[in-house]
């Protein structure tokens, strides 16, 4: 994967120390800002944007979900449809899947991510093995499709590998789709050794970590070695996402899965744990004490009538949160950020819930996530600094039909109103993949998605 340097002239730019004015932003070969200059005049070499942001990073993707999409939406039999009868349709869908087909599909997805303002992406992978579990002969075919679609539309990568070992709470043995995900802790060890050289063969912004999926697929001994087993890299873990999980985890712990979590274990900012949307309110003032990042994917957790996560009490007690487009669904910077106020205004019945007095709810929202997500990813990012990876986006209020409200309104423009239509340019590290508002490969990376996907509904 090729980085390029270049010249960037944003007529307002979102700094450290807040809006500028005619900022000129170098970027050096190696896919870092070289520098940031305010208030000088427009030079012909630059690329010229109205707005320059930051981009967030996606902190947590199953990118072989994308192709699912639009394919749940009709009530099964049972009298309350939920995330257990989704899954059942996942299981059968991923059970037709080819290697081929998954890196197809991630390049498509990753491909709508950068369209859609996010630089970088967790993938949290669980899918390892053949349909009904058997190995590939090499076990990491599929976290190196993964790594070839990153390559193809130079996304940054942070690629998290997944132990699923049980299929509950209670040990119980893994069974159906849940075969292509299994590992035992020997097999997911020597996945884990092969990431240096998987990310190594990306650009130099590429990352890796370790992902326990869940207390319902992990054993809680799997739990003690793996969050010893790669010190400096992210841990992330689904937690408290569903009111079963909580149902199981008290019958078999004694004590609720976020109350459990912290009291074993050494839970800090390398922890990013994801959804967290049943917690007591105790649960939430410790986990936002502790340091660890909230990973909430607001889409999906609404798509899967999941629950509302308490933002407000959590932001309150220090908390670190950010954002993930999870299954897909609909891959949108700003509508998971819009999603996450949405739903805390619903639930309290007031409006502007996540912002204190006199702050933008963009504002607030954004830079939250910014931080966050960088953090999670391991990714030296979240600014436009001297030094950092040049994750940048740029959008045009204007061209998506907005009116040009200037600095203090763009961010409030963007996720609550324009979406994706604002986004005109986005760099991963340096890499200007989106060019008005399209990802340079689109085209050759959306025939052979289509094609793929025509294929798999007709085995479906």
């Amino acid at each position: 994967m090729t980085t390029r340097g270049g010249a960037i002239h944003a007529s307002v730019a979102l700094l450290p120390e807040g809006w500028s004015k005619d900022v000129r932003v170098e970027i050096g070969s190696d896919g870092r800002i070289v520098s940031v200059a305010p208030g000088v005049a427009f030079v012909t070499d630059a690329v010229r944007v109205p707005f320059l942001l930051p981009a967030l990073s996606n902190l947590h993707s199953h990118t072989f979900q994308r192709a699912m999409a639009g394919l749940t939406e009709t009530r099964g039999p049972s009298e309350h449809d939920s995330f257990w009868t989704w899954r059942e349709v996942m299981y059968r869908f991923l059970d037709v899947l080819t290697p081929d087909e998954i890196e197809a599909i991630a390049a498509y997805a990753f491909m709508e991510m950068q369209e859609a303002g996010f630089a970088a992406v967790a993938e949290f992978h669980y899918l390892h093995n053949r349909p009904g579990g058997a190995r590939y002969d090499d076990p990491a075919e599929l976290s190196l499709r993964i790594a070839a679609a990153a390559a193809e539309t130079g996304i940054g990568l942070t690629l998290l590998p997944v132990h699923y070992a049980q299929g509950g709470v209670d040990g119980r043995p893994l069974a159906g789709g849940q075969l292509r995900f299994r590992n035992d802790l020997a097999s997911f060890e020597a996945l884990v050794a092969r990431m240096p050289e998987i990310a190594g063969r990306l650009s130099a912004d590429a990352g890796w970590g370790v992902a326990p999926h869940s207390l319902r697929a992990v054993s809680r001994d799997d739990l003690r070695h793996l969050a010893a087993l790669a010190p400096g890299h992210p841990l992330h873990m689904h937690i408290a996402e569903q009111e079963k999980e909580l149902e199981e985890t008290r019958t078999v712990f004694g004590a609720r899965p976020v109350q459990w979590l912290l009291s074993e274990h050494d839970v800090s900012a390398r922890w990013c744990l994801i959804h967290c949307t049943h917690m007591t309110p105790g649960e939430t003032e410790g986990l936002a004490r502790s340091g660890a990042v909230a990973g909430l994917c607001p889409v999906t957790e609404a798509n899967l009538g999941d629950g509302i996560f308490d933002g407000r009490r959590f932001l309150s007690f220090g908390g670190s949160i950010g954002v993930g487009s999870d299954s897909n669904i609909r891959i949108s910077a700003s509508e998971e950020l819009r999603q996450l106020e949405y739903s805390q205004r619903l639930r309290d019945r007031r409006r502007v819930v996540l912002a204190d007095p006199g702050q933008s709810a963009g504002d607030v929202l954004y830079r939250a996530a910014l931080a966050g997500g960088a953090r999670a990813l391991g990714r030296d990012t979240g600014a436009i600094e001297k030094g950092r990876w040049a994750d940048l986006v740029a959008l045009d209020l204007d061209a998506a039909g907005y009116a040009p409200l200037g600095e203090q309104a763009a961010l409030d423009s963007w996720v609550f109103s324009a979406g994706n239509a604002a986004v005109s340019d986005l760099w991963s590290a340096g890499r200007h993949k989106v060019r008005s508002g399209r990802h340079v490969a689109r085209e050759a990376i959306a025939a052979r998605y289509r094609a793929c996907l025509a294929s798999i509904l007709e085995r479906f």
